[in-house]
């Protein structure tokens, strides 16, 4: 089955590492395209590259001001993808308990150690 084109899935969009470096730097705030290009030390080229797909999903949007254009994360169209996601925390979920309470444990032990002469 053949894939779906990035350019129309946010899901698709976000699958690719460079894309979700450009989402957060802009999860930080609004971005002059320079400011992204000395954040994420990339070509300006790939940056507008994956703003335009970013862009043609819906995840960021664009202001012009003059010649030069801010873009913007909307925050509001990766909840599905956060939706999606939270059905998998049980299982990151139990594994941190597990390493919390094995922390603890040594923490416990390692205090009784001090105490004895």
């Amino acid at each position: 089955m053949p894939r779906a084109p990035t350019t129309l899935d946010p899901f698709n969009a976000v699958a690719e590492p460079k894309r979700r470096l450009v989402l957060d730097v802009l999860a930080q705030g609004e971005r002059p395209v320079n400011a992204l290009v000395e954040s994420l030390r990339w070509p300006q080229p790939q940056v507008s590259k994956h703003l335009g797909v970013l862009r043609k999903v819906g995840l960021v949007s664009v202001r012009r001001v003059g010649r030069q254009r801010f873009y913007r994360l909307n925050g509001r169209l990766l909840q599905p993808i956060h939706e999606w996601v939270k059905t998998f925390e049980r299982f990151w979920r139990h594994q941190l308990e597990r390493i919390k309470a094995r922390a603890e444990q040594k923490a416990r032990q390692s205090k009784g150690e001090e105490k004895k002469p």
